[in-house]
């Protein structure tokens, strides 16, 4: 059996028809004909969460099967890790990798695209340190993005996307990421059919910002010049109303037509794919796999970005569609709840592989009809912060006490609130144990930080935007989500300080 994952960055699933007529937030539809149709093609999964969030966390569930949150932030792959390229190899299966999400070889991040059996790395989006030419960037681009310095040289800074597309011709759509991505996919497959199986992992940047879109796309759902360079393309992260990301409604209005024009670009050239699947009649054979890692605040709750704020379900209920031979005919839909750390195993078995990935659990059973639920409860969040879990209706938010330190353990990261730049040990690194491997680790402590001002639970079948918080009249679910949390967090063996970092009481206790 072939597999093909793709993920595509920060897709809401509120934009694809199969989950809604229109965004949350949008007086128009966005159009996705091609995801649509895939959709229709294959199984539709209503219940599917984020686990550990955001970008590499996320990577680390799907390749390891790894619940990363309650251990340790964004960082490597570990030592005792077993990836899906490494049991592909296992079973004489070829799996290659291609993206061009640079996260992937900056500092805080190794050991994600080593045991592919080969590679394509597509340079240039966001922060990715390509180009160091030219020196002075164009001024209203620059504006659009909101590059404030030419001259930085931090790690990460908004002028190296300028000089990194300095040559893209905007009215020229193969110049930009996701054209590349999925053309390169497409010739991938097409140059791979000489082996009897294959794995290919699509990890596609976009729809990710800088909302940087070539025509039509950029034009597509505004009225607006999308080179006015008072408008802009790659938004500042926080509150709408104060501080760096204050912004008016013109504005707004502008960045949720160009984060729908890459919507629609990205579902364009996965359309691509899908007819090169079509050519060389590859559906019989491959299962395909679609999903996101988390989505992007546009305004929802008063929050742009996504690195602040509670993790509603805007960043946390992702979309998750497989296409499987066997079963994706006679099964349409799954509304059982799943994470993203289910995919790891998932792949594995389709793969041939067995897997020591300690925390998922296969979707496929739900797609055989051998079972209707592989988990009562699926936790999400953030290292160091609040901590989340739903039963697919209810979620409940439990804010951490920022007193309370968080609890790092990691053979190699070690300095999590500075991901990007080179490793600066702590002085006061002890060595631990994690539960779910042999090997030492480092362990370490840092302030947790909370992204809420309360704990909440919201009842997401009569309040789908999450706009009411029923903590207060809903006893009976909050004490039942509570235990459920406690009694999660217990299955993974999280020790007593994670408990106290957010005022919750063990199982025990809690009974």
């Amino acid at each position: 059996m072939n597999v093909l994952f793709v993920s595509i960055d920060s897709l809401r699933r509120d934009f694809l028809s199969a989950y809604r007529d229109r965004p949350f937030g949008y007086d128009y539809a966005v159009e996705t004909p091609n995801l649509d149709q895939f959709a229709d093609r294959g199984t539709v999964f209503d219940a599917h969460y984020a686990g550990s969030l955001f970008c590499m966390p996320a990577r680390r569930e799907w390749l390891t099967g790894t619940r990363e949150f309650p251990w340790r932030g964004w960082g490597p792959i570990e030592p005792f890790d077993d990836t899906l390229p490494r049991i592909a190899r296992s079973t004489g299966t070829v799996a290659g990798l291609v993206t061009d999400h640079y996260h992937y070889f900056q500092h805080g991040a190794s050991g994600y695209y080593e045991d592919f059996s080969g590679f394509e790395f597509v340079r240039g989006h966001e922060h990715d340190a390509w180009r160091t030419a030219p020196r002075e960037i164009d001024a209203s681009f620059a504006s659009q993005i909101q590059a404030s310095d030419p001259d930085e040289l931090s790690y990460t800074h908004r002028a190296q996307y300028a000089r990194n597309v300095a040559n893209f011709d905007p009215e020229v759509e193969s110049d930009f990421f996701a054209p590349k991505v999925f053309s390169r996919t497409a010739e991938w497959i097409e140059d791979n059919q000489c082996w009897d199986d294959w794995f290919c992992f699509v990890d596609s940047f976009d729809v990710h910002e800088p909302f940087h879109c070539p025509e039509p796309y950029a034009s597509m759902y505004t009225d607006a010049d999308p080179h006015n360079p008072e408008l802009p393309v790659w938004p500042r992260w926080g509150r709408l109303d104060a501080g760096q990301a204050a912004i008016d409604d013109q504005s707004l209005a502008f960045v949720k037509a160009q984060f729908a024009g890459k919507v629609t670009m990205v579902d364009e050239w996965f359309g691509r794919l899908c007819d090169r699947l079509d050519a060389i009649d590859a559906w019989s054979d491959t299962v395909v796999i679609v999903t996101a890692d988390h989505g992007f605040s546009l305004g929802d709750h008063g929050w742009l970005g996504k690195a602040d704020g509670p993790l509603y379900n805007t960043l946390a209920h992702t979309p998750l569609l497989i296409w499987h031979p066997a079963y994706s005919e006679t099964v349409d839909r799954v509304d059982a709840l799943t994470s993203a750390v289910d995919l790891h195993p998932t792949i594995a078995s389709l793969l041939g592989g067995e897997t020591n990935g300690p925390h998922g659990r296969s979707v496929i059973p739900l797609l055989e009809g051998d079972a209707v639920s592989i988990r009562d409860a699926a936790l999400y969040g953030i290292w160091g912060s609040d901590i989340n879990v739903t039963d697919g209706r209810y979620t409940y938010h439990r804010q951490c006490d920022e007193t309370r330190p968080a609890t790092g353990k990691s053979t190699y990261q070690l300095n999590p609130r500075a991901v990007f730049h080179p490793p600066d040990p702590p002085e006061d690194l002890t060595v631990s144990k994690l539960p779910y491997a042999e090997s030492p680790v480092w362990c370490y402590e840092v302030p947790s930080i909370s992204r809420q001002d309360d704990t909440m639970l919201f009842d997401t079948t009569v309040d789908p935007t999450q706009d009411h918080d029923v903590s207060s009249s809903a006893s009976t679910e909050r004490r039942r989500l509570r235990k459920l949390l406690a009694s999660r967090l217990d299955d993974l063996s999280v020790p007593a300080t994670e408990y106290t970092r957010i005022n919750l009481d063990p199982p025990a206790a809690s009974d």
